[in-house]
């Protein structure tokens, strides 16, 4: 088992007054269950999916479920929307009952506990495994912060960083960065036990589950047949620009029907849609935006892919890291790209309070300056100032290239 950022977080907020509900809500099989059994072992656990159960705890009034489960982790509860409805009642007459609801989609969210638990609950994001989690060996291990993670969240200083290969741990480091690429970050994969092919069944498997389950969760569709070729065709367009009317043309489908499912696919944790920046926040919401897949090995999997990564899957790969990383550790600014019309972009652009941090990922084993020429200008575009950039790549050297402005190994900086 391995250890989890979220566990800190979850178990600080739990004894908190805002605590008494918490809903875990990310993809399908991310750990959520193992997560909250580990993290609250006393927590009664039931099951929503029972057909038999769920029939029974419906009938349970606010006073029943305060005696008979004041205490409870209700699991996949968004197949039975009105117990959420009965944890308010509880929470709204009794004090002491304390509640984790567990969801595998963020209908979840949208739907009954946005408006049933509005101010009731407290709503915490499971994602795949981070680099960083992948290295643990035990589940009480305490994770080690990345070298992202403090630079962005107490901008450490990079002067007089020692090479990458003479880090005690580096063979380590470099191993779970491997395997995040080849294989992705969901828990079951990490199994000493399962083996390349086992891994890859396991995420065949995933996928048609995922389809049959989550989406079927999320629409009512009369065939899958649309929604699967989309799915193919943005998995083939990830670190890429969406436009809609383009993917519904490739996938035979209307364009505010092909926005639709990418939304279902958002909704399902499976992408994430870079938001594209610009001077005017107002503006920022009808750019383009750009899509990239939160897990390389789903990714690869749907487009049937075993081999070397394509520059925009490594971008992708290296970008969802970081907004998994930088969520994980409760980061509360944004994620954009910036692209303007006359060619200069740069990849992700993070933005703190006091100014931005601008990554570029190259898939290059040998950086030379002219990879961060987009960051040595990018202070013209901005409304706060740079505080620090970076290349990320597979080049295993450390590199300052300007005041600044760095290029570092990607598993340096992510593990």
């Amino acid at each position: 088992m391995k250890s989890r950022f979220i566990k800190s977080a979850l178990l600080a907020k739990a004894q908190t007054p805002f605590g008494r509900i918490i809903v875990l809500t990310g993809a399908r099989q991310t750990g959520k269950t193992t997560l909250a059994r580990l993290s609250f072992p006393e927590y009664t656990y039931l099951s929503i999916e029972d057909p038999v159960m769920r029939i029974e705890y419906k009938k349970l009034t606010a006073s029943q479920w305060s005696l008979t489960f004041p205490f409870a982790i209700l699991d996949e509860v968004q197949k039975e929307p009105s117990l959420i409805e009965s944890i308010k009642s509880v929470y709204d007459q009794y004090t002491a009952p304390r509640y984790l609801l567990l969801g595998s989609s963020q209908l979840i969210l949208l739907k009954k506990v946005k408006e049933s638990l509005a101010g009731r609950c407290t709503i915490l994001e499971v994602f795949p495994l981070t680099i960083p989690e992948i290295r643990t060996t035990s589940w009480d291990e305490k994770i080690e912060n990345s070298l992202l993670q403090d630079v962005i969240l107490h901008q450490k200083d990079l002067n007089g960083l020692r090479p990458f290969k003479l880090w005690k741990d580096y063979g380590d480091r470099k191993s779970a960065h491997d395997f995040y690429l080849q294989y992705g970050g969901y828990p079951a994969l990490v199994s000493e036990n399962m083996n390349e092919a086992g891994r890859l069944e396991w995420l065949r498997n995933y996928i048609r589950t995922y389809l049959e389950r989550d989406i079927r969760d999320l629409a009512d569709f009369k065939s899958l047949d649309p929604f699967v070729k989309q799915q193919k065709i943005t998995a083939l367009l990830t670190g890429q620009l969406m436009n809609y009317s383009l993917l519904g043309k490739e996938a035979g489908i209307s364009s505010a029907t092909a926005k639709r499912y990418l939304h279902y696919l958002e909704l399902s944790y499976q992408v994430v849609l870079l938001k594209p920046w610009h001077r005017n926040k107002l503006k920022r919401l009808v750019k383009t935006p750009k899509l990239h897949y939160l897990d390389p090995g789903i990714q690869r999997t749907i487009v049937g892919k075993t081999g070397s990564l394509s520059g925009h899957e490594y971008e992708s790969a290296i970008v969802a890291e970081i907004i998994k990383q930088l969520k994980n550790a409760n980061f509360n600014g944004d994620f954009y790209h910036i692209r303007t019309h006359e060619g200069f972009e740069v990849d992700l652009l993070i933005e703190v309070e006091n100014g931005y941090f601008p990554i570029e990922v190259k898939m290059t084993s040998r950086v030379s300056p002219k990879d961060a020429k987009h960051l040595l200008r990018i202070g013209e575009f901005l409304d706060k100032p740079v505080l620090a950039g970076f290349v990320l790549s597979q080049d295993e050297n450390f590199m300052k290239i300007a005041e600044s402005i760095y290029a570092l190994p990607a598993a340096m900086f992510l593990s």
